[in-house]
């Protein structure tokens, strides 16, 4: 049906998708390769090069609301143009910015740009696919770390000695993959909420979940952002969120620091951190494809579960420097920590139907401003406090009990009044 409506395989979509989200994503991971020629060039302090990251986090995270309204309502292209003006006015801006309040304000137009993009293409899979959802959505979401794995070598190469041109190669190449996606994605036309969506009463679409046979739950019909605030599942998955978030954050930025401090290799410490985004790209994509076939919330339980054990055998064999099982394990967190990425934007559409799907996942996708918080500010000052290896033991277990709590999880089965 959906490949009649389109003219070809709505897997052209995901593609589209990816690549917009692969670009957009170089301004999240490809960050480190950049803030140190830039806090030169600038003279500028630790503090005052940090707070852009942190502009980068808040502005990328709250336009993804709005960015989702827009979207649900009259379809992706408006959002994907905005976008590419901000992704390469963005990097430009930067480029030029002769002061760090320049760049504040250029590399937060920047974070809009990636907020908007995220949101299109994470639910893309949503809109378009019933059946291999998991697998599709993944995909979508793998090239946002995945295609910086590959650029960053070539950033590091040129940024130190062209920092201009190569912000202006990365505007150029954002800029115009966002611009070519506009006439490329659309939303199926079931799937575009309308003036009168809320008013439907749930007949958008009646699903069979296969991954859990015998559950036979409709797929809930325009639930907008203010009625799915009022159902405890959302609450239970922002916490989820918020937990996973803060403490894989904590272990992306801080694997190399907590290496340094066990004593780990510093050739170790340099391939967890690489391990880690390679793992977390990796992990996107099977554990999306495996909770189509295994049911989204036992796949989400199970990998999180999991995610906690690694991170508290991390700990373990720093300590007793064993480097290779260090890197090997840095590596499995990072890959089982994928489901709030993978798995999430699937679930709020099968819970709260493929309507307003953009918006409440925007909405479950707020909590990364407080793990942001509980990775970065919360987790330094557990270091000073309690020590390295607590905090991050602290850290496994709170990831280990938001994956049983994902077991309690119940699809939405009434329709919304």
């Amino acid at each position: 049906m959906e490949q009649e409506e389109l003219g070809f395989s709505p897997w052209w979509l995901v593609v589209v998708a990816a690549a917009a989200m692969g670009v957009a994503g170089t301004y999240q991971f490809a960050w480190s390769s950049i803030r140190l020629p830039l806090e030169t060039r600038l003279a500028a302090s630790e503090a005052a090069i940090g707070t852009v990251f942190t502009l980068f986090v808040v502005f990328q995270t709250t336009v993804q609301f709005p960015a989702g309204w827009v979207r649900d309502r009259w379809g992706p292209k408006l959002p994907m143009l905005a976008s590419a003006v901000l992704l390469a006015g963005g990097y430009a801006g930067t480029a030029l910015a002769d002061s760090i309040w320049g760049v504040y304000l250029f590399y937060s137009l920047g974070g809009m740009g990636v907020g908007i993009v995220y949101t299109v293409a994470a639910n893309t899979p949503v809109k378009w696919f019933d059946d291999r959802r998991g697998l599709a959505t993944g995909i979508a979401m793998v090239a946002y770390s995945g295609l910086s794995f590959v650029l960053i070598p070539f950033i590091r190469r040129y940024i130190i000695t062209d920092f201009v041109g190569t912000l202006f190669a990365l505007g150029a190449l954002a800029g115009l993959v966002a611009l070519v996606a506009v006439p490329l994605l659309r939303d199926p036309a079931t799937a575009t909420a309308g003036d009168d969506a809320e008013t439907d009463g749930g007949t958008d679409a009646v699903a069979e979940r296969e991954a859990d046979p015998g559950d036979e739950t409709p797929e809930a019909a325009a639930y907008t952002w203010r009625k799915v605030v009022r159902t405890w599942q959302f609450w239970l998955l922002y916490a989820i969120f918020v937990i996973v978030n803060g403490v894989t954050l904590m272990l992306l930025g801080k694997v190399i620091a907590f290496a340094a401090n066990a004593g780990v290799s510093a050739g170790a410490a340099t391939g967890a951190a690489s391990m880690v985004a390679l793992g977390d790209a990796i992990g996107i994509v099977l554990i999306g494809g495996a909770s189509d076939r295994f049911g989204r919330e036992r796949t989400v339980g199970i990998s999180l579960t999991l995610c906690g054990v690694a991170i508290a055998g991390l700990v373990t064999v720093a300590q007793a420097g064993i480097a290779p099982a260090f890197v090997a394990l840095a590596a499995a967190a990072a890959f089982l920590r994928a489901p709030p990425y993978a798995i999430f934007p699937t679930i709020v559409g099968e819970y709260y139907g493929k309507a307003h799907s953009s918006a409440n996942y925007a909405m479950l996708y707020s909590a990364k401003l407080w793990g942001g918080v509980a990775g970065g500010t919360v987790a330094s000052g557990l270091v000073v406090s309690i020590g390295w290896n607590e905090t991050f033991l602290l850290g496994g277990a709170l990831i280990l009990l938001a994956g049983i709590a994902t077991f309690f999880l119940r699809p939405v089965r009434a329709a919304p009044a």
